[in-house]
């Protein structure tokens, strides 16, 4: 290695894109001037003061990597929040919006079971609010507008937070991997969070070692046994025909926006949509005839995320189709009688000028998640008993696209052409709908009790 104390550090610098900001540390060794990009000022004058700091103490520089020698020995130090936020900035500019937002929530939770001691910590809540909302949202991170109590709380975060490398101790690790199998208030988290959150920060480990911060990812050698994740739809939530017509009349009558959404509601049902290809349905989408079979090709998809996710500044991520290529489309049947509720909406509300389908009464550019979701509450417990209704009958809109699917499986449409109807593969299909396929149970006891000598009509 050949050092050198030949250094000089200039004032950061900022570009600003067409679509980002780059902050960029300037110093030279040497002779040899160097540059390293940072997605924000926080992690540039961090970097940059490090840089200081070993040059006013005296320390060498490696002419090569232009780094000071104690930062090649033990790795670019890094608090888990610098890191965590790091790889939040890396992972920004290519991921949808609801990867943004489901990235943020699982570096939130490993975060609040990285802080080395427990003295003045801010309300539990209040934290979580800070990180997750501001500290892993690059676009709010430095706003002007965020309010002292989150300031206060990321001050007390950033003093608080353990450094990175200590993940490479099982002991550590381990504690924050039994974190996240617990929610805020105690109770077990759902397996599939546990799962989705465990592989974010195994992906968050992997850029750790990137970064230098890391030898090697700790998580392959650590015995941890993750909670069992099950993919399969319960099928006590698969609402048969007769279940299905009585809540879609139940919206109807649930003012203000029930008439709005009794059409979105029957695409999930009868053409097995999913809420966020429903969302964004256009005039142009719709093959459909004056009464009886049509069809609906779906091209896009639009997520609710969140204005604070989106680049557009919108509540909903206007996306290719999940699992498929930007630009590529399916068809999904539309059934008479789908075909009837869509001529209706369409002549009731009209179309948008942007040729959508759906839209709330207020908000004319989209149908507001709050709505689909409160409206269908209502709906439900009006159609069902207290006693259905306290079951996972239906209990959400997207249990529609469940019960689509499930009857076109349980009556006889071939898997092949169902996946491809749903937008699945088949093995996923059968993975996920195993449950809700009927075996032919009443059969198979008749056959039972015929060969234990039983009487049927006993």
């Amino acid at each position: 290695m050949t050092t050198t104390y030949d250094v000089r550090i200039w004032k950061n610098e900022v570009y600003v894109g067409k679509r980002t900001t780059t902050y960029w540390v300037l110093w030279s060794v040497a002779g040899q001037r160097r540059k390293e990009p940072f997605k924000t000022a926080a992690l540039a004058d961090s970097f940059r003061s490090g840089l200081v700091s070993a040059a006013r103490v005296g320390e060498a520089f490696d002419v090569e990597t232009g780094r000071p020698v104690s930062m090649l020995r033990a790795g670019r130090q890094a608090t888990w929040l610098t890191l965590a936020q790091s790889f939040a900035d890396a992972k920004w500019p290519r991921a949808a919006a609801t990867t943004r937002r489901t990235h943020a929530e699982a570096l939130t939770a490993v975060t609040t079971a990285m802080f080395r001691d427990s003295r003045g910590t801010p309300d539990a809540r209040l934290i979580r609010h800070a990180l997750n909302r501001w500290a892993f949202n690059p676009t709010r991170r430095d706003d002007p507008g965020c309010p002292p109590e989150v300031r206060a709380a990321l001050r007390w975060i950033a003093d608080h937070t353990r450094q990175a490398s200590e993940l490479a101790r099982p002991d550590v690790l381990r504690t924050v991997l039994d974190s996240l199998t617990v929610r805020l208030d105690g109770k077990p988290a759902a397996s599939s969070v546990v799962s989705r959150r465990r592989k974010i920060l195994n992906t968050c480990l992997f850029y750790a070692v990137e970064q230098q911060i890391l030898s090697t990812n700790p998580m392959p050698a650590l015995k941890w046994t993750p909670p069992r994740t099950s993919h399969a739809v319960d099928r006590r939530s698969v609402a048969n025909p007769a279940q299905v017509r009585s809540v879609l009349n139940a919206v109807g009558e649930q003012q203000r926006s029930g008439p709005r959404l009794v059409a979105f509601y029957a695409c999930l049902y009868f053409a097995g949509l999913r809420p966020e290809e429903a969302a964004s349905l256009c005039r142009s989408n719709l093959a459909l005839p004056a009464r009886g079979w049509g069809e609906l090709n779906i091209e896009v998809a639009e997520p609710h995320a969140g204005r604070e996710w989106t680049d557009s500044g919108k509540n909903r991520d206007r996306r290719q189709l999940k699992q498929r290529a930007v630009g590529e489309s399916r068809a999904a049947p539309c059934p008479p009688e789908l075909t009837a509720h869509l001529h209706r909406h369409i002549e009731t509300f009209g179309i948008a000028e942007d040729g959508r389908l759906f839209r709330g009464e207020r908000n004319e550019e989209e149908m507001p998640k709050g709505t689909i979701n409160k409206t269908w509450r209502l709906a439900r417990a009006a159609a069902f008993t207290p006693e259905v209704c306290a079951t996972p009958l239906a209990r959400t809109p997207y249990d529609l696209r469940h019960a689509a699917v499930s009857t076109w499986l349980n009556g006889g449409v071939p898997a092949t052409q169902v996946a491809e109807w749903a937008g699945h593969s088949v093995e996923v299909l059968l993975k996920i709908y195993a449950k809700c396929l009927d075996g032919g149970t009443a059969q198979l006891r008749r056959r039972m009790d015929e060969a234990l000598g039983h009487d049927p009509g006993a």
